[in-house]
């Protein structure tokens, strides 16, 4: 469970660090998302989540 508390706190403090440094970037990204079909965001967001699962598995197995 310390694991998976302190990944969240490190997506946090990531996302956190975006909005700081390029506050007008992330705007855009979020506008991009809203006009995003449906399928398309289900398929990137997917793609996304598998590439964090083989990245913490690529990890672990090290």
């Amino acid at each position: 469970m310390t694991d998976f508390l302190t990944a969240l706190a490190l997506v946090l403090v990531i996302e956190g660090v975006l909005y700081a440094l390029f506050p007008s970037a992330m705007r855009r990204l979020i506008v991009e998302a809203l006009t995003m079909p449906e399928n398309r965001l289900r398929t990137v967001g997917l793609v996304t989540a598998m590439a964090g699962v083989g990245f913490v598995w690529l990890l672990r197995g090290a």
